[in-house]
Formats: structure tokens, C-alpha cells, sequence
């Protein structure tokens, strides 16, 4: 049985049912929401981000300043996403057509929720994922193994974004090196710090390089970040250790800062 909390996105612009669903997530053990928002657009960026395991989608958004009044469209943009699994899906609206549901239930939307109806409430919402969540399949081996590789490659884009944002891009040899340095303390996570010798030690030999060429690599690459990004977005996307001297992080003041955010994607 899966004892971790469903990680739930909610897509939702009435102001009343957001605070409903935050006062009953807190009752509960088995929901975390993850993301609220009243813009479809916004939804499926914080989907690519957050990973949620169910999403809420309000199907009017009328009071939506970002996004689509209506988010028929969301299900079909959502599926262009390439994402290696699939959220839950469940529409709450106040309308109650036949036709529309069709539509909906066509573009794979797993329930439909009629606000008007009797029993209608954010815990009667959270139960529906709770009994969805309950009727996978059991996983096999080799689903578990997919499951691995594929979280793997999330990990892997994740430092990619994250070292994008700061201005550490691909042009630069380093970045490669920083980014295999996070993954390698990401899949070899104890609790335990490893010294920095022996971190740029598995580093060289992965790439048959020196220990001075892969750390002059790093530093390179942090340090055009630093030289070349406005300061407002490296303060905004970099929030680890900077070295007072330099003026900027050294090169495992930002591994370890990113290998901390990457095992909380986990």
C-alpha cells in the first residue's frame, strides 16, 4: 500500500473552494497540495515542475487572469507535455452536460465532479484520488526498474533547468562536470558529505581528465555565470552558500546546494 502523501495540483479560480481544499488537506495524512493556481497556462508549467500525482481542474475559469476561461483545452496541452507518467485528472464544474462530459471523458480526463451535486466537497475530491491511487495495479519488477531510470532522467533535466536558470549553460565544459558531480551525491546519498578530492576524483576518472582540469572546468563555468547574469537572477535562482571572497560560490558550495534540491524532487 503507498503510505506517501498524493501530491495534488489544483486548478482553480473560485477563491472559496482553494481555501475549502487547503482547510481539508490539512486534516488529512494522505494528500500534500503541492500548487494552487486559478490559470490552466500556469497548471501546466507547475505540472512539469511539481509532478503532482492527481491534478484538480476547475473546468470555468472565469476569474482567471493568466489563463483560459474555459480549460477544455488543458487535458490535450497536457498530454504535449511528453511526461514519462500520468496524473490523475479529476474536473470539478458546475455543468452538467452529457455532451461536454463526452468530450471530456474522450481526452481521458479520469472523473468528472458536478459541484452542484449533493455530497460535493474538497474531502469528497481528495477521497476520489485516495480510491484511484488504491486501484493500480500492482508494480512489477521491471516497472520498478522504469520507474528508476525514469526518475533518473527527471533528476538529470531537473539540474539541467536549475543550472540553465543561473546562467550555467551547456557552452561550457564545466557545466557537464557539475552536473555529473549532483547526480553522482544524488544516487549516492548517506547522509554524509564526501570530500571534495574524491568527488572531483570520480568526476576526472569518469572523463579520463586531470583533477585540476575538471575543477578549473566547474570553477570556469561558475564564474561566467557570475560575470555575465544580472545580479536580480542569481539572487532570485540561487539561494546556497557564496564564498565571500569570490564574490560567488565555489564549485561544491553549489553542487551540494543543488544536490539538496534535486533529492526533494525525489
Amino acid at each position: 500500500m503507498n503510505t506517501k502523501p498524493m501530491k495534488i495540483l489544483i486548478i482553480e479560480d473560485d477563491l472559496e473552494d482553494c481555501n475549502n481544499f487547503i482547510e481539508c488537506a490539512k486534516t488529512r495524512e494522505d494528500i500534500e497540495i503541492v500548487e494552487i493556481t486559478d490559470s490552466d497556462i500556469k497548471g501546466l508549467r507547475e505540472t512539469k515542475i511539481k509532478r503532482p500525482d492527481g491534478i484538480v481542474l476547475d473546468l470555468e475559469l472565469n476569474n482567471s487572469a493568466t489563463g483560459n476561461t474555459d480549460s477544455l483545452d488543458f487535458i490535450n496541452n497536457l498530454k504535449k507535455l511528453n511526461l514519462n507518467y500520468e496524473p490523475i485528472v479529476i474536473v470539478t464544474t458546475h455543468i452538467n452536460s452529457k455532451r461536454t462530459y463526452n468530450i471530456l471523458h474522450r481526452q481521458g480526463v479520469d472523473v468528472i465532479l458536478y459541484k452542484g451535486q449533493a455530497n460535493y466537497s474538497a474531502n469528497y475530491v481528495f477521497n476520489r484520488f485516495i480510491t484511484y491511487r488504491q486501484a493500480e495495479p500492482e508494480r512489477t519488477i521491471e516497472t520498478l526498474k522504469e520507474e528508476m531510470k525514469d526518475n533518473k532522467e527527471r533528476i538529470s533535466d531537473f539540474i539541467d533547468d536549475e543550472l540553465e536558470l543561473i546562467g550555467i549553460t551547456s557552452k561550457y565544459v564545466g557545466r557537464e562536470y557539475i552536473h555529473d558531480a549532483i547526480m553522482y551525491l544524488v544516487e549516492n546519498d548517506d547522509g554524509n558529505n564526501i570530500h571534495e578530492d574524491n568527488l572531483v576524483t570520480i568526476i576526472a576518472n569518469k572523463y579520463n581528465k586531470s583533477n585540476t582540469t575538471i575543477t578549473n572546468g566547474m570553477q570556469n563555468a561558475i564564474a561566467h555565470a557570475w560575470n555575465s547574469m544580472p545580479y536580480e537572477d542569481l539572487e532570485k535562482y540561487y539561494q546556497g552558500h557564496i564564498d565571500s571572497d569570490r564574490g560567488m560560490p565555489t564549485p561544491m558550495q553549489l553542487i551540494y546546494h543543488y544536490k539538496k534540491k534535486a533529492i526533494k524532487q525525489m
